[in-house]
């Protein structure tokens, strides 16, 4: 009886997870068989699957995956902090009056809202509680509030996406900036998932690798990133992943999304830089994947390659997706930045960061106090 019993759970477990993702908004859409051929014309698609520029081995022994799974049970010491971590509230009224003035303001993560030429453009807008697609999946965010609720934000005029993971693209924040938002520009296949939230088609633009558009001033380009995608259980590298090229007459900035390190930075340091001021991917990391993910000292690298004026660290201050302290990027950032003579900024959440000739080259260990 006992045996029978457990087959029965494990039976209705898996019901209930394919269930889940076989029904759950959260899992996105699909390609067309049209949007596939069409895929299949391009370079870095083959055999139904999109793949890195650099060969990046994406696997991971049984072994190694229980003794993860084990470690992530257990958590690690000051893996995240032990109180909601402080944010600027940022004021609505005044991010409309004066968004001539190009800025940035960091959301925690990787997400932004960057104005610039009078546009405000959203970055990888993940604002909800957990980067997972149900709560229970996921750690809670660090803070217990974000610097503006996404209701009370100004009007969207390009929201751009690097992939499809959970920590870049969540389901519940395009719910609700979708009647916001005026175009979204997402990697090829990323599409299908705004079409299945109910984001009209003539508003979604996809992009391949280093194709190009211009919005009244505001050039975008869709760059190489080492990575990977997928929202389900079969669907890895389906969609495709990157980095963006965000120009205008005066200003060069470059968001990086996620990435491991690679030839990449150079090639695009070399086609667009220098560049004002680059957003760099700086946490989650860990040696079994460190295809995926740089780590701090390969992120300071990177801005090096990228002929950066100033590098901010980007996706950490939010959420613990790996095996290191919350606060172990930033501190190696900033030690490999200093060797390197690497300019780095590192504001708080909320915090204003003005991106005229005068950026404050300065480190603020605000996770400190």
């Amino acid at each position: 009886m006992i045996g029978v019993s457990f087959v029965v759970v494990i039976g209705v477990l898996a019901l209930l997870v394919w269930g889940f993702v076989t029904f759950s908004p959260e899992m996105g859409g699909e390609s067309s068989e049209k949007e596939v051929k069409k895929y299949k014309t391009i370079a870095n698609f083959k055999e139904g699957k999109f793949f890195n520029e650099i060969e990046t081995n994406m696997d991971m022994g049984v072994k190694d995956g229980i003794k993860t799974m084990i470690q992530f049970i257990k958590g690690v010491k000051n893996g995240k902090p032990g109180y909601s971590i402080p944010v600027e509230s940022v004021d609505s009224l005044l991010l409309e009056k004066n968004k001539v003035e190009p800025k940035v303001i960091w959301f925690g993560h990787s997400a932004f809202l960057l104005q610039l030429e009078n546009k405000n453009i959203l970055i990888d807008p993940m604002f909800g509680d957990v980067p997972a697609p149900h709560p229970t999946l996921g750690g809670k965010r660090y803070s217990d509030s974000l610097p503006i609720e996404i209701e009370q934000l100004p009007q969207v005029d390009v929201m751009i996406i690097s992939h499809d993971h959970y920590d870049h693209l969540d389901y519940g924040s395009i719910k609700k900036l979708k009647s916001k938002t005026k175009l979204f520009y997402v990697p090829l296949g990323v599409g299908a998932h705004f079409r299945k939230w109910g984001v009209e088609p003539e508003q979604i633009i996809e992009f391949n690798w280093w194709d190009q558009k211009s919005v009244e001033g505001v050039n975008f380009v869709f760059t190489p990133a080492r990575h990977f995608s997928g929202r389900g259980l079969t669907n890895r590298f389906t969609t495709l992943w990157g980095s963006w090229v965000i120009q205008t007459e005066n200003k060069n900035i470059f968001f990086s999304g996620d990435s491991g390190y690679g030839m990449h930075f150079k090639e695009i340091g070399k086609k667009f830089g220098p560049f004002d001021f680059a957003m760099i991917e700086c946490g989650q990391y860990d040696e079994k994947w460190a295809g995926i993910h740089m780590t701090p000292e390969e992120s300071a690298q990177a801005g090096i390659d990228l002929k950066t004026k100033v590098a901010m660290p980007i996706h950490w201050g939010a959420f613990s997706l790996a095996l290191h302290t919350w606060t172990d990027p930033v501190e190696r950032i900033i030690k490999k930045a200093k060797e390197l003579n690497l300019p780095l900024i590192t504001p708080e959440i909320g915090e204003v960061v003005h991106l005229d000739s005068t950026i404050q080259k300065t480190v603020n260990s605000w996770w400190d106090k």
